[in-house]
This record gives structure tokens, sequence and C-alpha cells, in this order.
């Protein structure tokens, strides 16, 4: 049982109110009941179980922000936060329901008609349905203009062929957002993307093995591919073409998840990690050594105090509706590649125990490096940062 008092200590943050509070609590304890018994069996089976869904569903976590005429509550970002901190804090791998409740719901949201959120947005806040966004490719990766899956309209369908791969969720979604060339002629080609809402039952999709990823593994990460795939024209997202300034307006809040989740990924193996030096098992009699160690823990934890500052000064901006895409882009490099740093040097500190199998610092190290990877590689980012700061 977590006490309020216990998390308003954690949390003294200005964005959270005592509302958010209760929702940390709530869902804290829902996880240390409901997600901690079962983790490590959700990892061996490569994906966590579709009862677990309906529960997060059925106790009100997911998209608590879509509005009410869809049957959310219309809740502001911080719950989002707070579902975001909380999933990372039991495993990396929960991310996949982060992801579908603060990814890709919005996308629908942002850009559906009515008759798409009416279809599909009730669905994603009971668990009934679940979701994927699926835009890397094994050819090209994560570089958006460069995809090679194609929809050629033809009576009153699109024709998709193509493969995508790395699709978190992907191996039992319900519904993907599929990124691909609707214009082959388009100058330039990313003026020709757009993005097609595909059900699980559409005759010419197929889904691969299921990836069995270093990190993160039960996340039902997988591959689709697509041959002839018949879409309903109706299941356009938006307006043909505009699919890459679609993405480009939600990888502000796409990539500000990362870093949150990040962050509490660092913070998390710092615990271990002190807890660990402190045990009876751990003690070194020598006072050089554990005088090392404290500084090396100091060290770590100021990284992560600067990292939860920026972020936090990042979400109020976000949730105000600034645009700080540049900032955020630089949270989310930054802070996914100091948790590596600090990823090393925990288990650096965890010395030979460190490399139990059955350690979840040695979980967390191997988990740590997918997160550098997500909404473009670190020289997209990078890039994207040197131009909007006017280089």
């Amino acid at each position: 049982m977590v006490s309020t008092m216990a998390i308003n200590k954690d949390d003294s943050r200005s964005f959270l109110t005592e509302e958010h509070l209760l929702f940390k609590q709530s869902i804290r304890e829902f996880l240390a009941k409901e997600a901690v018994p079962f983790y490590d069996k959700w990892e061996k089976e490569g994906e966590i179980s579709y009862s677990f869904w309906e529960k997060v569903g059925d106790n009100g976590f997911l998209c608590p922000w879509i509005e009410v005429e869809f049957g959310g509550i219309g809740a502001n970002f911080g719950y989002s936060v707070v579902l975001a901190e909380e999933l990372e804090r039991v495993g990396s791998a929960l991310g996949g329901i982060s992801i579908h409740s603060d990814v890709v719901a919005p996308y629908i949201a942002s850009f559906g008609t009515i008759d798409q959120k009416q279809r599909y947005l009730p669905k994603f806040i009971t668990g009934e349905m679940i979701s994927a966004f699926a835009w890397t490719e094994p050819e090209i990766g994560s570089e958006l203009a460069d995809i090679q899956t194609t929809a050629i309209k033809k009576d009153g369908y699109y024709l998709l062929n193509g493969a995508k791969t790395f699709v978190t969720n992907g191996f039992k979604a319900d519904f993907m957002i599929v990124a691909c060339k609707t214009d082959l002629n388009a100058v330039p080609p990313k003026d020709g993307i757009s993005l097609l809402l595909i059900d699980k039952d559409t005759p010419g999709l197929s889904r691969g093995r299921k990836l069995s990823k270093t990190e993160q593994g039960n996340s039902g990460t997988a591959e689709l591919f697509f041959d002839d795939a018949s879409v309903p024209v109706g299941n356009l997202l938006g307006e043909e073409g505009k699919g890459l300034s679609y993405i480009m307006q939600k990888l502000q809040q796409e990539r500000l998840i990362c870093a949150i989740r990040s962050i509490m990924a660092a913070k998390d193996m710092l615990h271990l990690t002190m807890n660990f030096i402190k045990s009876q098992k751990a003690i070194d009699k020598k006072r050089s050594a554990f005088k090392k160690a404290q500084i090396t823990i100091a060290e770590i934890a100021t990284d992560i105090h600067l990292g939860r500052t920026f972020i936090d000064g990042l979400i109020c901006k976000h949730m105000t509706g600034e645009n700080i895409i540049t900032e955020v882009s630089m949270a989310k490099q930054w802070i996914t590649e100091m948790s590596k740093r600090i990823s090393d040097k925990c288990m650096q500190l965890h010395d030979r125990y460190g490399s139990m199998g059955d350690d979840k610092i040695v979980r967390r190290h191997r988990d740590i490096s997918l997160p550098t990877f997500f909404t473009g590689t670190d020289e997209t980012i990078k890039t994207l940062i040197a131009k909007n700061i006017g280089f």
C-alpha cells in the first residue's frame, strides 16, 4: 500500500494537483497487484496479457484526456505523465500501454473524423482495443521521408503493399496507424506520405514473427506485412499527403513521453543501486571503496535531478500548448543518452552481482538502450535541433 503522504513527498511538482496524486496512488497500488507479480511471466511469453489491458481500462487509467463525448474525462496531460512514470517504475516493457494511450490515440483525436473517433476512441479507453503505430521499415529504419510502403487508390480502396518492423504492440494490436506513400510522384517525396487506419482483420494484412528483442521483451513487438491489403478510403486519417505533417505535430508529445520514461528508469536504477550498496551483503569493509561509491552515486543523483528539472519545465509548457519541439528534442536526446551512462555506472557499482539474470538492475541495463532509437535516430534529432536554432 502506498500512502498519499509518501507520494506527496516524492512528487511535489508544480503541475501535479491532489487529484493527480490520488490518480498516481491508484495506479501504483493497481500495478503492485496486477503487474508486478506477472511481469517475469510476460517477459518469457513476449507480451502482456489481454486481461491486463482490460483491467487497466476498467480502472479508468487509459486515455483519461479523451473528451467526455467519446468516453473520456477530458483530463489534462498531467495524468499522462503519471501513467507513463508509474508504468516505467514497474518495467520498460509496460511502455506499450503508454504508447497506446498517449501516442497513438491522440492522432485519432486530433485528425480523425467524427465517425473514426466514435469507432475507435471508446474502445481505446476500455482496453478492448489495443493499438500500434507502424512507420519503421526493414530497409530504411525510421527515416520517414524514405518509406517504401505504398497505398494505391482503386475502386474505393487503398491497396497497401510493404512491410513494417519493430512495431510495439504489433503482435496483438487490434488496430494500427500505418505510414505509407499514397502519391509516388510527389515532389518532394515526403509530400506523398499519408496515414491509414488498419484493422486487424484487413484482407492482405499478415503478422510476421513476434520479435524477440533484447530490450523490453514483453512489449509484443512484431513485423507487419501488407500484400494488396484492402483498406477502405474512409480509413484515411486526415488528408492525403499530410501524413508527415501530422507526425511532426505529434512528435513533441511522443518525445516528451519518451524522455519522461527514461528519467524514471534512471531514477529506479539509482534507487536499486543505493539499496544494494547499503545492504549488508554488498557492504565493502574498505572505506575507500564506499567513498568512491558515494561519489558516483552523487554524480548520478545530480544528473537525474538536472534531467527531472528540465523535463518538469517542459511538461508545464506542453500543458499550456507551447511549441517546444526543439527543447523537447534536446531533452529526449540528452536524457536517453544520460540514462545509458547511468545504467553502466550502476552495473559497475553492483560489481559481480550485476551479472545475475534475475536481478532487476540487469533488466534495466538491458532495456535502457532502446529509447535512444525512438522517434528518430540521434543524428536526425540533432540535425533538427541545429536547424531550429538557426544553424
